[in-house]
């Protein structure tokens, strides 16, 4: 166990939350003491929703300990039920209540309710917050699908209709999934497709019952469908997907593997839809982001799909990727291979903190973690997974998904570098004359000026770890840096002006230079130009 300030994944109750919030007519009794209850401010501010999580928390005390806290527990069961009436309920135990081994599913299934109850055995200790979200959808639909003998045969099923699917993965306090699923839903009809159920996002449990009358499973998310898809692929012979389509070449990919599942010609599809992407890259005003290095960090799916989009849709330069989804590392390890990197499997921010002070990429893609990270190390930043806070769930359609995801990725990373660009503009021209008070009003009123401009005027001092001398290079001498040559560093665009300075550094103290002069700073760019 690790003492930490931050956590890139909750428990797995907190997974079960997701699920249960997610869905319809479904109630979750958590068997937990008083301050594990934390969890649905994260739906009701993060996620801005406007109804707590359909959730009981039995919330015994330490006096409770004392007595007998499974009654409680029950109680707490018999009172859900009478008060919310769901349809299904799902029982289990925190972390905390977990030590005190009442077992929640023993108990709530003597109570004989007239209602399905799935009872949730989570590893706290163990598994983390997406194991515990896939853990209960699985549990979920093998509790209400239908048995195989029940079901049509396959050739019976498509007979007269068109192919139908389903779409698995959603959840409640997922990145982008709302818009995602409209996205692909779009998608899908496009190619002649009926989607048969969305599940666990806005699926009753009726709705989870009729999964096994679909043809195949779009898997959207597979931290959180593939233990389900691959029961019912088991079970029922319902095939699914494997690529999840995010970025031009992915959704191309992704079209024709639902064509061969479908059994329909895509070749119309692939002609007519696209995206903006694609000649946006390669456009007179995006030609300098080739080369560009960038950093990914995240869950599994997310930065495997980022990573292809940066190299091979946007002409960038894979630094370094890495993923705390420790049950999908195999794939992560793949990818990073595939570019020429090591990949970074850990669920401590210090470590992927370090490995960004190491890189230095001019692009960090990350998850809210990342973006603070890169805000430190004055690197820019754009978030492209869970978790995530209130900003990266907005009110306008955003999906990461399909044609129009592949538009809001060029927008989202892109913009960062091009504001870097312009504000090193303004940097390089604030002695100009134009630029001077007086020269021209401000557009917000007289004697005011906007905040870029009072930043700029103010000229802050670089970053900690970018300006450092101390934390840039080992040992008890290290060269210092002369006033000329320091305003020279600071013409340098503020995205690349740590790694500047660290190789000048580097440079100087290899050649036993005490003091950096604006000659020794253009030595050290001619040296490592080469």
């Amino acid at each position: 166990m690790q003492l930490t300030l931050w956590t890139y994944e909750g428990p797995p109750h907190v997974g079960a939350m997701r699920i249960a919030t997610a869905m319809k007519n479904v109630h979750y009794v958590l068997h937990a003491p008083q301050g594990d209850t934390y969890a649905d401010l994260m739906f009701t501010m993060i996620e801005r929703r406007d109804r707590r999580p359909p959730v009981t928390y039995t919330t015994f005390q330490a006096r409770d300990l004392g007595s007998d806290t499974a009654e409680l527990f029950k109680r707490s069961v018999v009172e859900a039920h009478d008060r919310h009436r769901p349809d299904l309920m799902i029982v289990g135990a925190s972390c905390t209540a977990e030590l005190i081994q009442d077992d929640p599913g023993g108990l709530a299934a003597g109570l004989d309710l007239p209602i399905p109850v799935v009872p949730l055995e989570l590893p706290a200790y163990q598994k983390k917050e997406n194991w515990g979200a896939a853990e209960t959808f699985y549990q979920i639909v093998r509790a209400l699908t239908k048995r195989p003998h029940q079901v049509a045969a396959s050739d019976e099923r498509r007979q007269d209709r068109r192919p139908r699917c389903n779409l698995l993965g959603p959840t409640a306090l997922g990145f982008r999934h709302r818009d995602d699923v409209v996205e692909i839903t779009r998608l899908v009809a496009t190619l002649g497709i009926d989607i048969n159920v969305i599940a666990p996002l806005d699926a009753s449990p009726a709705d989870i019952a009729r999964l096994c009358d679909a043809d195949f499973n779009i898997v959207l998310y597979p931290e959180i469908a593939m233990n389900a898809a691959t029961y019912l692929k088991r079970t029922f012979g319902q095939p699914m997907t494997k690529t999840v389509p995010i970025g031009v070449g992915a959704t191309m990919d992704f079209i024709d593997e639902l064509g061969a599942l479908a059994g329909i010609d895509t070749t119309e599809a692939r002609a007519t839809l696209g995206s903006r992407l694609p000649w946006y890259s390669r456009s007179v005003d995006s030609t300098y982001l080739t080369g560009k290095r960038v950093f990914i960090f995240g869950d599994a799916s997310h930065v495997v799909a980022a990573a292809r989009v940066a190299a091979k849709e946007l002409g960038f330069t894979v630094a370094g990727l890495g993923t705390y989804s420790r049950e999908f590392a195999r794939e992560v390890r793949a990818a990073a291979e595939s570019y020429g990197v090591e990949a970074l499997i850990t669920d401590d921010y210090l470590a992927v903190e370090e490995r960004v002070q190491e890189l230095q990429p001019e692009l960090v893609l990350g998850t809210q973690m990342e973006r603070h990270i890169a805000k430190r190390l004055g690197i820019p930043c754009a978030v492209i997974s869970a978790p995530v806070h209130v900003q990266d769930f907005p009110a306008r359609y955003s999906p990461q998904m399909g044609f129009e995801g592949a538009n809001v990725l060029f927008d989202t990373w892109v913009h960062p570098l091009m504001m870097g660009l312009e504000e090193h503009l303004l940097a390089m021209f604030r002695t100009d004359f134009e630029f001077q008070d007086g020269a021209a009003p401000s557009h917000l009123g007289p004697g005011r000026v906007d905040a870029t401009s009072a930043a700029v005027a103010a000229e802050p001092p670089l970053p900690a770890a970018a300006n450092s001398t101390a934390e840039t290079l080992e040992g008890p001498v290290a060269p210092k840096w002369a006033d000329d040559a320091e305003t020279e560093l600071r013409k340098i665009p503020f995205f690349v002006r740590g790694k500047a300075r660290r190789n000048t550094e580097r440079f100087a103290t290899d050649r036993g230079v005490t003091t950096i002069s604006i000659e020794t700073l253009y030595d050290a760019k001619a040296h490592y130009s080469r």
